[in-house]
């Protein structure tokens, strides 16, 4: 239970503001101690979809590793917008990393037709997942960390489809806003026809991540932050906000909590791993 603050709320925006200078550094640092120092691991394997969150995650991937021992795998879907392979080939390009191109229909096809009449979302839970088989099935060929690419936005509102998305052991960019992910890209050099198309999840025709989730990111954002500052809804709706849409994001925080947590174990000793035998650094 997050604690409740009965000062004024602080200014909205600069709450939102980050060094990206300084943050790229850290992020740098973070992912050459995490997988050189921490696993002795050289390489990093990222699903590249074409979007901005991936982008700046092999632009932090390829400074903090060299371009050479960052591996991109472009993972489409018969419906998957082409111009989604075109943007994640421009931050190939740009940055000279190893491309590889693994189709995933007939993958999931092959599963879907023995599984019934799937749903919109049962469809795109299967192809997320798929893209995760893919990913950590790739690692094990390149002996290469997979990275994780979703931001902090999407895990709070629970945009993102459980054991595929959030997966990966190693995510730099994943207690950054979705506005901070764009002031971070912009210093990186991220192509900006990535950086300014309407975000997506790149599962449906014509989806947008913002239509599904009935709210902007900026908005979002700045309702999330308030949230986790420890202010109550109406403080925030005090100073404009909607009540409509700061009811929204709480209840996407409050009702998707289950996808941040880590599985629930039947508790049978004093040792229960995740529950009761928390270490700093696990065996």
């Amino acid at each position: 239970m997050l604690p409740v603050v009965e000062a004024p709320l602080h200014r909205i925006d600069a709450s939102l503001v980050i060094d990206a200078a300084l943050t790229e550094r850290w992020l740098v640092a973070f992912l050459r101690d995490e997988l050189i120092e921490r696993r002795r691991i050289s390489k990093a394997v990222l699903g590249l979809s074409g979007g901005i969150d991936s982008a700046v995650v092999a632009y932090l991937c390829a400074r903090a590793l060299g371009p050479e021992n960052v591996h991109a795998i472009r993972m489409p879907y018969r419906t998957s917008s082409a111009d989604s392979l075109g943007d994640a080939q421009r931050v190939v390009d740009a940055l000279g990393i190893n491309v590889e191109t693994i189709e995933i229909t007939d993958a999931v096809e092959g599963y879907l037709r023995a599984a019934g009449d799937p749903d919109p979302r049962r469809r795109g839970n299967v192809m997320a997942r798929m893209r995760m088989l893919v990913l950590f099935d790739q690692s094990a060929r390149l002996s290469a960390l997979p990275i994780g690419t979703g931001n902090k936005t999407e895990r709070l509102m629970g945009y993102f489809t459980w054991h595929a998305d959030d997966t990966p052991p190693v995510n730099p960019i994943g207690d950054l806003y979705k506005t901070q992910v764009w002031a971070l890209a912009r210093h990186l050099g991220v192509p900006l026809q990535i950086i300014d198309k309407p975000p997506s999840a790149d599962l449906e025709a014509n989806q947008t991540d913002e239509g599904d989730m009935g709210v902007t990111y900026l908005t979002a954002d700045r309702i999330l932050s308030q949230i986790l500052a420890g202010y109550r809804d109406e403080q925030i709706a005090a100073v404009g906000f909607d009540p409509r849409e700061i009811g929204l994001v709480r209840r996407r925080i409050e009702g998707t909590h289950w996808k941040r947590h880590l599985p629930t174990t039947a508790l049978v000793s004093g040792t229960a791993i995740n529950e009761f035998y928390l270490r700093p650094v696990d065996y």
